[in-house]
């Protein structure tokens, strides 16, 4: 055949292309417990889907002798595929090979698949394991990253775009993980941070481990800069997959309705009961959430940050839906400045896709003291304020409990365009605790009783009197701002039914170049 070598010549670089480095960095990284920028690939999609570009792209630089060193792919493995059959775009950084470092090509490769899935709606995902820029590039690498970040930049709010971290991501490489929509890490082989261990002990004196400083741990519970921890590389590829099965392709399509067994008028009579006689004990809000989706399954976001504030996808009636929940069981469900933080990123990016917003309702009010006001909780809790407000999707909320004072306006109020708004029989809508009030409005009272145990007779009596005039859902409700007093073993039924009517919604925001949300 005519062309017999030219095909046997081809088959031979696509296998000296698929073996990256080379075999003995293959296995080296296979010995740290870390998978090859293929193998991520080929686990993550659907078998058999992905289509590869570039695989013969090389570097095209000529300084410092890395000219004698060139390798197909050039350090990233990127494409197009499936998940559950849905189109998705890819880019896997390749530590075979120069450490998975970023040079110009590169990152053009990158550029090109995040381009085409602009260009046809599809979610990017990234899957980082690299060394940072490639040094020998110089300001090339750094225009590199940055051409990312532009990218990642005016996909935002278009397409979802998901990011695996598998091993190191440090320096500028940092921001595109940043910007994009959910950061996914591993427990041990994944960092991330701006400035390494070694540049922290010489600039401040601290002596600090890369897990320490960036690991999944800290950035899953301190920093929240990771929204998923999974315990290995094929459980962080089962949370991706599970992610995008609720979320659109992007944001001029609603997300995928999921066939569903669970009757929409079931009823869970433990909901009654649920919630303590005392109002200062707390409960497990989760408790209720899992009570009321579909089939008990509720897929949670930042797990284990700020976790005075429970964000997650579910489903009603099939149909996706963005949970807010206040937890009582953590800081009797206050909302301080990352509680605030958490949930105002969460209820934009549903509001962006088209994603409905269920908010259940149990805040005390804001956590007091130095630490959040030097800290910013004003704006910090403006950014919660803000996108609710700001939000056009379906918003039902259900108040619990308690739903106090400034706290009571963000949590999706009537008055930030909640669209239905219900309580339980046993909220209390009002300015602040009764205790509190009591000691404001009769104050003059209070001090003039010297007996103590009538003092505090008369405090006992006024605070029921306070409970039974102020602090109930029908004060509220004879408004009009809360929509219905709903049986608690109901609430599933009312929500579903709720989604319904809100199907067809037309709700928009005045014309404006952007926004100003307080950062």
């Amino acid at each position: 055949m005519a062309f017999e070598k030219k095909i046997r010549e081809l088959l031979q670089k696509r296998e000296q292309a698929k073996l990256g480095g080379g075999q003995k960095r293959i296995d080296t990284q296979h010995k740290k417990g870390k998978l090859t920028a293929r193998e991520r690939i080929d686990i993550l999609l659907d078998e058999g889907s992905f289509e590869e570009f570039d695989m013969f792209v090389t570097h095209r630089c000529d300084d410092f002798g890395i000219e004698k060193q060139k390798y197909y792919s050039d350090g990233v493995v990127t494409g197009f595929g499936t998940i559950d059959g849905r189109l998705v775009y890819v880019y896997s950084q390749d530590f075979t090979i120069f450490g998975g470092s970023l040079s110009l090509a590169y990152a053009e490769k990158i550029c090109k698949v995040m381009d085409k899935a602009m260009k046809v709606g599809a979610p990017v995902i990234g899957l980082n394991d690299s060394g940072g820029a490639r040094i020998q590039e110089g300001v090339n690498s750094l225009a590199g990253y940055t051409e990312i970040f532009q990218r990642n930049i005016n996909a935002s709010g278009v397409i979802p775009q998901i990011t695996g971290i598998f091993g190191p991501c440090a320096g500028g490489a940092v921001y595109s993980p940043a910007l994009t929509d959910f950061v996914v890490m591993t427990k041990e082989n994944s960092y991330m941070f701006l400035t390494g261990p070694k540049v922290v002990k010489t600039v401040t004196g601290e002596v600090v481990t890369e897990q320490e400083l960036g690991g999944a741990v800290t950035h899953g519970t301190k920093s929240g800069v990771s929204h998923f921890t999974a315990d290995d590389e094929e459980q962080a590829f089962l949370l991706i997959r599970k992610l995008l099965s609720y979320l659109p392709q992007n944001n001029l399509e609603d997300p995928p309705l999921q066939p569903c067994d669970d009757p929409i008028d079931r009823l869970d009579e433990s909901l009654n009961d649920i919630i303590p006689e005392n109002p200062n004990k707390p409960y497990d809000v989760k408790d209720i959430i899992y009570s009321l989706v579909d089939d008990n399954e509720f897929f949670e976001v930042h797990r284990n940050y700020a976790s005075n504030i429970v964000t997650g996808m579910a489903r009603f009636n099939g149909m996706s839906v963005g949970i807010v929940a206040n937890q009582p069981k953590y800081l009797a469900g206050v909302l301080d400045i990352n509680a605030s933080r958490k949930a105002a990123r969460f209820v934009r990016f549903c509001d962006a896709f088209n994603i409905p917003l269920v908010t259940l309702v149990d805040v005390p009010g804001f956590l007091p003291g130095t630490v959040q006001e030097f800290g910013g909780i004003i704006t910090h809790g403006a950014k919660l304020l803000y996108a609710y407000g700001e939000a056009t999707v379906p918003k039902i909320t259900i108040v619990l409990r308690k739903a106090y004072g400034g706290a009571y306006c963000v949590m999706s109020s009537k008055h930030l365009r909640g669209d239905i708004n219900y309580a339980w029989p046993m909220a209390e809508i009002a300015v602040m605790g009764p205790k509190g009030a009591t000691e404001i409005l009769h104050n003059k009272e209070i001090k003039a009783i010297e007996n103590e145990d009538e003092r505090t007779k008369f405090m006992i009596e006024k605070e029921k009197d306070y409970l039974e005039k102020f602090a109930t859902p029908y004060a509220a409700a004879k408004y009009g701002y809360i929509d219905d007093v709903i049986e608690p073993r109901n609430t599933r039924f009312r929500i579903i039914r709720s989604l319904q009517s809100l199907a067809t919604k037309k709700d928009v925001n005045p014309p404006k170049k952007h926004s100003n949300i307080p950062l």
